[in-house]
């Protein structure tokens, strides 16, 4: 069993433990959710040629829970966590969609303000911000690709791959963003070991307060 089947089995076995509003909400998501299209799946290959093996599994399972429209119906459900609230913190999945038109978004740019920001406060002696050192802190060179907003709506966390690290980091490492204070955390090496803090958390986002 791969990875991403592990994660998916042990989502699904969270959700019925969690009581029963929750295995309601996990019924109801199978019932209606699709995995991404042949179409889509090749788009974001070809955009990504190294996208994670394990996101496109996810994604062929169910392809995104933010506020994705199944049918006739808009779902928002959780489906991912991260080390925010020692892992109690909800995020959802992006959509092949959501995915492929991320490649429009230039992180870069929008965190260049806060690479200064940093730059400033450790000259200053100020510790309101923080960068991780495993990640390049140059605008114009990074490539980064969200998968994730939190349950704010990505007003308080996101997460990333980043695919351009600085050369203490590892390509492809997850990055979380989280707002104040502002920080860009290295959470995981890779997507495969972000699943499996994930599941070593027990899926603590999956809570019964949540439902």
């Amino acid at each position: 069993m791969s990875i991403a089947q592990q994660y998916i089995e042990g989502l699904k076995n969270a959700y019925i433990r969690a009581g029963d509003l929750s295995a309601e909400e996990w019924i109801h998501f199978e019932s209606v959710k699709h995995g991404i299209s042949a179409e889509d799946e090749m788009k974001l290959l070809e955009m990504y040629p190294e996208i994670p093996a394990s996101l496109v599994e996810l994604l062929e399972f169910a392809d995104g829970t933010y506020w994705r429209e199944y049918g006739d119906e808009e779902i928002a459900f959780y489906f991912l966590g991260s080390d925010v609230d020692d892992g109690g913190y909800p995020y959802y999945l992006y959509s092949a969609g959501q995915l492929l038109e991320d490649d429009d978004m230039d992180y870069g740019d929008n965190f260049a303000d806060l690479f200064e920001w940093y730059r400033e406060e450790m000259e200053s002696g100020g510790t309101d911000i923080f960068v991780d050192p495993r990640i390049r802190q140059d605008g114009s060179r990074c490539d980064w690709l969200c998968f994730s907003d939190c349950m704010n709506n990505g007003g308080t966390s996101r997460l990333f791959i980043d695919f351009t690290p600085s050369e203490k980091g590892r390509r492809r490492q997850i990055i979380r963003y989280l707002h104040d204070p502002d920080r860009l955390d290295v959470i995981a090496g890779s997507f495969d070991e972000y699943l499996m803090m994930v599941m070593e958390k027990k899926f603590a986002f999956i809570q019964p307060e949540f439902f």
